[in-house]
């Protein structure tokens, strides 16, 4: 089994492998780029217009969240179903990088869907609209961790708490330090 510190190092390794233009002689034919499952992937990159997106993966805890943006027309984020599409991008992504991870360590990457998809467009122009995506996933086998924002336990020490004591004339068992000379104390 796979520490926390493989899990999170595996993870980064197979994201960044997805840059624009990145080859794997071992699965895919000799001059062809790696399919991630972006739009940026269609077409010739010479000829056609290129289409912006990319995706970012972050850890929060055993909390994998992984962040989608793309640049597209107003007169496609206004048709039916854009929603399901960038869904369907994001599967994608999560395929590719369970695909990578278990290339990279030879071990299954295990990510459970939390929540629903946090989709946000912003308008550019009046023809391109910038669109950005979270979705928050739950990643296997992060037995290690701790849940953020979870309470601390007290663990302070006794000898430690008789230290903080020292001086106070309110805690049982606090001295007078034995060099204090002036008439007040």
């Amino acid at each position: 089994m796979a520490t926390v510190y493989e899990i999170v190092q595996g993870i980064n390794q197979a994201a960044a492998n997805a840059y624009d233009g990145a080859h794997d002689e071992r699965f895919v034919r000799k001059g062809e780029d790696k399919k991630v499952g972006l739009k940026r992937e269609e077409g010739c990159p010479i000829i056609d217009s290129r289409v912006m997106d990319g995706f970012n993966v972050r850890l929060h805890g055993d909390k994998l969240i992984l962040s989608y943006h793309s640049e597209i027309s107003l007169k496609d984020f206004h048709s039916n179903g854009y929603e399901n599409d960038v869904e369907a991008t994001i599967n994608d992504i999560v395929k590719y990088l369970k695909k990578e991870y278990k290339s990279i360590t030879g071990d299954a990457l295990t990510l459970t869907a939390v929540g629903e998809t946090d989709i946000h467009a912003q308008s550019a122009s009046r023809v391109k609209t910038w669109v950005q995506a979270n979705k928050t996933f739950k990643i296997g086998n992060m037995g290690e961790t701790e849940e953020v924002g979870a309470p601390s336990a007290d663990r302070l020490d006794n000898s430690i708490k008789k230290w903080l004591a020292i001086g106070k004339d309110q805690y049982p068992g606090a001295k007078k330090p034995e060099n204090v000379s002036r008439k007040g104390a």
